[in-house]
């Protein structure tokens, strides 16, 4: 059995290149190839994927592996495929579910735990003023690459029946959006779903928890990161249904309109590879030239826990990594200690610059047009909502599905996404942590607690 599985790789890349090649030949009529044998040829392939997924025990491998099952399923059986749905739903239904939990605990944690002026002073104001100029770098970018790319145009969702929430949100003032951010009942939000509300709530009890006495502030903080490390489990529980949705999505969504929507996925997926590059080039590599860091080291320093972020889709899995790297790089503990950790919470480049062009993706695909003012609120909104989250993986998931629901869009295309959501999710953890590690070094020079000799001698193990 251990000799049939070491040819097994070369199986499967030899029938899925054989039945890749006998699609294109068809669709282009350069053979004529028998409809049966191209349904026995897709249908054989899906069978070894599913193999290689049971082998592999990984939940990237089975998300992967369920979407290309899924997109053959609502091709080959549509009827059945888009009644599937509902399977669909139950993920979404759960997602909502964290929302709000994860959302209070973790900005509590953020801002109660960090925020004593006192032990913090100048270079907790610089982190956090760093961490929200580059997150909005990153927060533009994304939404001029789905701007230019315009990935979601072209995609017709199902009509959908009920349109009370939309017309409501779009018939609201200025001055009505202004007064819904602030909460009247933090209940009652928490139930209609409302983020900016729980948002703002939130910000001003962590505030509140950071000015009592310690006596009356770790009882509080302890429970907040007890909650958060509750809701992260919470999250990992729910991912395991994940590949049921995405089938259920992907059967649902070809079933419904064919597979040309496949495409608009993939031209959303190099949208943000191409973005994510963009932020590095004009952003992270100018920043490291302007405070003197050595490029080609701190590259290498940061391989290893960018590498761990990629592999695992998961920040946090790539902490103590990042942590001993920029330690060997000349960076005194304490600021490691304090940026790092900081950065957690309020840094997220890779996730903020996603959550932008996939909200726009959104809108593009519900053929809904959001003037530039509305996508800047958009983005400022995001700028607080995505706090706190990189620690979890597919985590933006759920900050994006409320802000969908916020600003009264569908959650139909959060769904398509979350088919693809596995590869995105790669890229922006690695620049989560990438940022993370440059905010670090970027302190540290501006404390004057940068050893240049350890950096310019550093060398991976």
């Amino acid at each position: 059995m251990n000799k049939l599985w070491k040819f097994f790789p070369w199986i499967l890349a030899a029938v899925i290149s054989i039945t890749l090649v006998a699609i294109l030949l068809k669709a282009y009529v350069l053979v004529e190839i028998p409809l049966s044998i191209l349904l026995i040829l897709r249908i054989l392939s899906v069978l070894l994927l599913l193999v290689l997924a049971f082998r592999k025990r990984s939940l990237t491998t089975w998300i992967l592996v369920a979407m290309i099952a899924g997109a053959e399923f609502g091709y080959d059986l549509p009827s059945t495929g888009a009644k599937l749905q509902f399977l669909s739903d139950i993920f979404l239904r759960l997602i909502k579910t964290i929302i709000a939990p994860l959302l209070f605990s973790t900005l509590v944690v953020g801002i109660a735990g960090h925020a004593d002026i006192k032990q913090i002073g100048r270079m907790g104001w610089k982190s956090l003023l760093y961490f929200e100029i580059i997150s909005t770098l990153a927060l533009f970018i994304g939404l001029l690459a789905i701007n230019l790319s315009k990935a979601g145009v072209g995609i017709t969702l199902p009509p959908v029946t009920d349109t009370s929430a939309v017309t409501a949100i779009k018939a609201q003032s200025t001055r009505d959006f202004i007064l819904h951010i602030f909460p009247e009942n933090i209940a009652r939000a928490i139930f209609e779903g409302q983020i900016l509300q729980i948002v703002v709530f939130s910000l001003i009890f962590g505030f509140a928890v950071a000015m009592v006495r310690e006596k009356q502030r770790g009882p509080i903080i302890r429970f907040c990161e007890s909650l958060a490390e509750t809701m992260f489990k919470f999250t990992n529980i729910v991912m395991y249904y994940a590949p049921v949705a995405v089938f259920a999505a992907i059967s649902y969504t070809v079933g419904h309109m064919g597979l040309d929507v496949l495409v608009n996925l993939f031209k959303l997926l190099a949208t943000l590879y191409v973005a994510l590059l963009a932020f590095v080039l004009f952003v992270l590599i100018p920043v490291a030239l302007i405070f003197r860091i050595p490029i080609r080291q701190f590259a290498k320093a940061v391989s290893e826990p960018a590498t761990i972020a990629f592999a695992t889709s998961n920040s946090e899995s790539a902490l103590p990594s990042a942590m001993e790297m920029m330690e060997r790089f000349g960076i005194s503990r304490k600021i490691v200690a304090f940026v790092i950790p900081t950065g957690y919470s309020f840094n997220l480049d890779g996730t903020t610059l996603y959550l932008s062009l996939a909200t726009i993706f959104v809108a593009q695909a519900a053929g809904i047009h959001l003037p530039l003012d509305r996508q800047i609120v958009i983005c400022f909104t995001l700028m607080l909502t995505s706090k706190g989250v990189a620690g979890v993986s597919r985590a933006a998931l759920v900050i994006l599905m409320g802000t969908a629901v916020s600003f009264g869009l569908p959650v139909e295309p959060v769904v398509m996404i979350l088919g693809i959501d596995v590869l995105m999710d790669m890229a922006r953890t690695s620049v989560n942590v990438v940022g993370n590690c440059l905010a670090t070094a970027v302190i540290a020079r501006t404390e004057k607690e940068f050893d240049e000799k350890a950096a310019l001698d550093f060398r991976s193990e």
